[in-house]
Order: structure tokens, then C-alpha cells, then sequence
């Protein structure tokens, strides 16, 4: 009698979905959320739990199609987070974060030095503000490219880590990017047509539950370390090179006026706690 294969378990980045949605959804019991709030955070959580037992149904073999569907979710979480804003904002956040601002744009020169080669530098950070969203599917594609498929669900969890790590921390902080809460101050002395883009893109899809941290700066650093550890060595330089690109996202969120330094700041440091995950997978490697 021939035995049957055993059914593959879910992947790391695939349980770290689960949980991520089992946590928000533990959040609005604590949170003073509506019921229909609460019943769409609830759904959400359904639909991870849906997508993870398919995954493992469908596909014993690694998969595009699978891998970005677990990217697709992080697009889920972010409105999902929207859910939490708060009925109305005090800005006593925002007040105090914008004192650091000021002086570095305007003290330090931030501003100036951006804006010293005319349209070049601000266009160069707002264009890698505008393709933040493709770093994951970056990512996945560098993988296939080079034939690591096998390397796809750890660059995942250490990406996920970063980019929902940023996301689970916003109801704690209610806040709005400074370009709201300081209309007309502050800004960058220079306006491209990528700015223009930038600005109806989170005009259009952005939430109004916070701000900090920074997942455009979490995320892209996170992509970096995932790397790291999912490519040859002698192919490492793809990660330096992402960690540059984040770099520049990071700039563009304060110069830009989508988020305030310490977002940023803190972006870079949920994204450290991706960087030991992804530490712990090149010893064990």
C-alpha cells in the first residue's frame, strides 16, 4: 500500500499573516471600535486564514503566484488599519514632532542642500518615494531571477516583519502626515510632476489613523535585509544597493512632508528587528 505524501505546512511568512490579522483583530476588542469596524477587521482575519489553507491546498512547490499573494495582504493591513483612526485628532504628537523637523530642514539645512541642484535631487526622492510599493515584488523577481525560489519565504517573513511591524504600532499612535496638519508650511521649495503623483496617490489611498512609524521606511530597509539573506554572496551587493534606495525613501518621507523625522527614525527601527530575524536565518544558513 502506498503511502500518501504528507500535506506541506503553511510558511513562515503565511503563520506571520495569521497572526498579524489575529492580533488586530484582538486589538478592536480593546480599542472603543464600532461594530462595523470591528466586523470588517474580523472578516480580514478570515480572509488570511482562507488565503494560508488554500496556499497549503494548492501549491506544494514554491510559487509566484503564492508569494505575491502574501505581498497582496500588506495592502489589506494598511487600510485595515483605517479602521483605528481616532473620531477626532489632538496633534499633540504632531506639535512636538515638528519642533525636530525645523531643525533639521531648517537649521541644519536639509532643505537646502536638497534643493542646491535644483529639480535633480527632489525629483531623484520623490521617484523613490513613488516606487516604494514595488520593492516587495522587487524582491520576489531578483529571487526567481537568479533561481533562489527556495530563498522566497524567508526574504517574505523578514519583509512582512517590517512592513506589518510598522503597521501594529499605528493605533497607539493617532497622527497625521505634517503636509495636513501644517498646511502651506514647511514644504519642499521645488514641485515636480512625481511630487504631483505622490501627493494623489496618498491623497487617494491614504488612511487617517497614523503616521508613525513610517512603513514606506520600514518596508524598504526590510526588503534590503531580506535580501541579505536570500541571495549568493557574491550577489550581496543588491542588498546594498536596496539599502541605499531606502535610504532615499527615508529622505523623501520628511523633504516630501509624508512623515515626520522620527517616523522615519523609527521605521529604520522596526526595521532593525527584521534585520535579527534576518541575522538568525544567515547563522542557521
Amino acid at each position: 500500500m502506498m503511502r500518501q505524501s504528507p500535506m506541506p505546512a503553511a510558511r513562515a511568512a503565511e503563520k506571520l499573516l495569521v497572526a498579524y490579522f489575529a492580533y488586530t483583530a484582538a486589538l478592536s476588542l480593546y480599542f472603543p471600535l464600532s461594530g462595523s469596524r470591528r466586523f470588517w477587521i474580523f472578516a480580514v482575519l478570515a480572509l488570511a486564514v482562507a488565503y494560508a489553507w488554500a496556499a497549503v491546498r494548492a501549491s506544494r512547490d514554491y510559487s509566484l503566484r503564492r508569494d505575491l499573494a502574501a505581498l497582496a495582504f500588506t495592502l489589506v493591513a494598511y487600510r485595515q488599519m483605517n479602521q483605528f483612526r481616532p473620531d477626532r485628532h489632538t496633534y499633540e504628537l504632531e506639535r512636538q514632532w515638528i519642533v525636530w523637523d525645523r531643525l533639521l530642514l531648517d537649521e541644519y539645512g536639509m532643505r537646502a542642500r536638497i534643493e542646491s541642484l535644483g529639480m535633480l535631487l527632489p525629483g531623484i526622492l520623490e521617484l523613490a518615494y513613488l516606487v516604494v510599493y514595488a520593492v516587495g515584488p522587487f524582491g520576489l523577481l531578483v529571487l526567481y531571477w537568479w533561481n533562489r525560489q527556495a530563498c522566497t519565504s524567508r526574504f517574505l517573513l523578514v519583509y512582512l516583519v517590517g512592513t506589518l511591524g510598522a503597521y501594529a504600532l499605528f493605533p497607539y499612535f493617532p497622527s497625521e502626515p505634517p503636509r495636513a496638519v501644517f498646511p502651506g508650511l514647511d514644504l519642499p521649495g521645488i514641485t515636480t510632476a512625481i511630487r504631483d503623483a505622490n501627493l494623489r496617490i496618498v491623497g487617494g489611498y491614504g488612511i487617517h489613523s497614523s503616521v508613525f512609524p513610517s512603513a514606506h521606511v520600514s518596508s524598504a530597509f526590510s526588503a534590503a535585509w531580506g535580501l541579505l539573506v536570500s541571495v549568493p554572496r557574491e550577489k550581496r551587493w543588491i542588498a546594498g544597493v536596496m539599502a541605499g534606495y531606502a535610504a532615499l525613501v527615508a529622505a523623501a518621507t520628511v523633504y516630501g512632508r509624508y512623515h515626520y523625522a522620527v517616523d522615519a527614525a523609527a521605521g529604520f527601527g522596526v526595521s532593525l528587528v527584521a534585520l535579527g530575524i534576518a541575522v538568525r536565518f544567515a547563522a542557521r544558513r
